[in-house]
């Protein structure tokens, strides 16, 4: 019965990660959510997995593990040229994201709002850009009720493309939303 039991809620853990859009490069832990407004299941899998483990717990039973956190990609109607102002479309997964993340409290659920930019400007102009982008995102999931503890804004400049192929592609300038710190082992 126990091991039904678990290999059932594995199976299902792997059916809710295969349910994600796919992470833009093989093996990587960024789940690109596009355009595309995410459930507030797939942010809770995906932020909290280990989550599941203290429920496994509290009921009796032990957590074998999950896959690690991921992180989110969302680069939905990219930022304007030089520009720090959300999207509507950024906002409606920022949305979502509140009425996961409004829930949470506590250090173990810290989370890191990465903003990003395309290689377009020099680079400390992009240092800048970027953390006004990471601000503005963090301050809107604020005024939807996230406690401002939980949230850590970080501007990443252009040293991380989206596409690094194509630098100056709009898909770079977004938003990355992630666990500040990996969550302590089951």
């Amino acid at each position: 019965m126990f091991r039904v039991t678990t290999a059932l809620r594995r199976c299902a853990l792997a059916a809710v990660f295969a349910a994600l859009p796919a992470a833009h490069a093989a093996g990587d832990d960024v789940v690109d959510l596009g355009s595309s407004v995410p459930s507030s299941k797939q942010i809770e899998d995906g932020l909290f997995p280990d989550d599941n483990c203290e429920k496994l717990k509290e009921n009796g039973f032990k957590c074998m593990g999950f896959k690690p956190p991921v992180r989110f990609e969302l680069p939905s109607s990219s930022f304007r040229l030089g520009s720090a102002d959300l999207p509507d479309g950024l906002k409606a997964q920022l949305d979502a994201f509140a009425s996961v993340l409004a829930k949470k409290s506590g250090n173990d659920h810290a989370v890191r709002i990465e903003g990003h930019a395309d290689a377009s400007g020099n680079p400390t102009a992009n240092d800048t850009l970027s953390q006004r982008r990471a601000d503005a995102a963090r301050e809107y999931l604020i005024s939807k009720g996230v406690a401002p503890d939980l949230l850590s804004a970080v501007g990443v400049g252009s040293k991380d493309l989206a596409d690094p192929q194509r630098p100056l592609a709009p898909s770079n300038r977004r938003v990355v939303i992630g666990r500040d710190h990996a969550p302590t082992s089951p």
